[in-house]
């Protein structure tokens, strides 16, 4: 438990006895600046100097590796009972997107995918989660950029740990002042947490990890469709879309001449078109547990285009950061391997 984790009430229970303006000062510096109590000068040194001692007051995430190419920076944060996570800062013209992790590992088990590949650890908890969408902001500011996006797309499935994912979505729009619709939360097909998306006051977006249009090949490659099948997961997520009057992401992870035909494209046009969706269509990025490639260039075009001349709106996202491991896991697995001795 670190400082992220403590709420407004928690942090005045430390601060008994101080003057109440204190709670809003550090309270301000976690969130506004993104830093400790220990560096908030307007605070006295004897009351800095005990709050820096205080373990509820300390960091949850320590950077384990830290890689940067171009206008991409990956960290591997290390929590402090031992498993990894792993968080993404994207940067644009004046703005910045963080990519960030809900759970060390994930038990979703798919298999072209590296956090699938390496299990599951636990849970993260709010300010976990909150801690990197903070340390991203901090180097994005530093570089004269402004956070305006936050994507729940790095490791762990988001809906599989709701209770904690919707809290620290709260807190990035109460205390961080970031845009509903400028947060973006990621599932593999998990129905009910779609319906509890649906149900929520804030208006954020949705995005699903589709890649295959048919319940056989879904079944191969996202496992979790043996329980929660297509014809589930489109009635929610037209719920959601009837709910929420936002436009829904079709996330599709093109692998060569498995998902990537003409019988795919026409599925998934099939499926996207009535529920008005957006299809991101995404190069497979390799991981060593995956024995296929992703699809190459002129297939990704032919793929987009069919869409496209079935009336679905498809973007190809650009592939960033293949250099530093950027896919979700793909650093995590890397430096576990380099420390057991393995390939580098």
């Amino acid at each position: 438990m670190g400082r992220y984790d403590l709420s407004r009430a928690d942090l005045a229970e430390r601060l008994a006895g101080e003057r109440r303006y204190r709670v809003d000062q550090v309270w301000d510096g976690l969130y506004r600046h993104g830093v400790g109590p220990e560096t908030l000068t307007n605070l006295p040194a004897a009351l800095r100097d005990r709050l820096a001692a205080d373990p509820a007051l300390g960091p949850s995430l320590r950077v384990d590796a830290e890689l940067s190419s171009g206008s991409t920076t990956k960290w591997r944060f290390a929590l402090a009972d031992g498993p990894a996570v792993e968080t993404v800062l994207m940067e644009y013209p004046g703005r910045a997107t963080v990519c960030v992790s809900s759970q060390a590992g994930c038990a979703m088990a798919c298999g072209f995918c590296a956090t699938g590949q390496a299990g599951f650890d636990r849970n993260l908890t709010v300010g976990e989660i909150v801690e990197q969408v903070v340390r991203a902001s901090a180097l994005a500011r530093a570089r004269g950029r402004r956070l305006s996006n936050v994507v729940f797309m790095g490791m762990g499935e988001p809906m599989a740990n709701y209770d904690r994912v919707w809290p620290a979505v709260c807190r990035l729009h109460d205390d961080l002042g970031l845009s509903a619709r400028h947060l973006t939360v990621s599932t593999v097909g998990i129905v009910p947490g779609i319906r509890r998306l649906a149900g929520e006051a804030l208006p954020v977006n949705l995005a699903v990890s589709l890649h295959a249009a048919d319940d056989e090949l879904r079944d191969r490659l996202v496992p979790i469709n043996r329980r929660y099948p297509l014809a589930d997961l489109v009635a929610a997520c037209r719920e959601w879309r009837d709910a929420r009057n936002r436009r829904l992401s079709f996330e599709w992870a093109l692998i060569d001449g498995v998902n990537d035909r003409r019988a795919d494209a026409d599925r998934l046009a099939a499926l996207a078109r009535p529920l008005g969706a957006h299809v991101n269509l995404i190069p497979l990025n390799p991981t060593p547990g995956w024995p296929t490639r992703g699809t190459p260039v002129p297939g990704i075009a032919a793929f987009r285009d069919r869409l496209a001349g079935a009336g679905v709106n498809a973007t190809v996202r650009r592939n960033r950061g293949v250099g530093i491991d950027a896919a979700c896991g793909q650093l995590a697995g890397k430096v576990a391997l380099g420390r057991r001795g393995g390939p580098d």
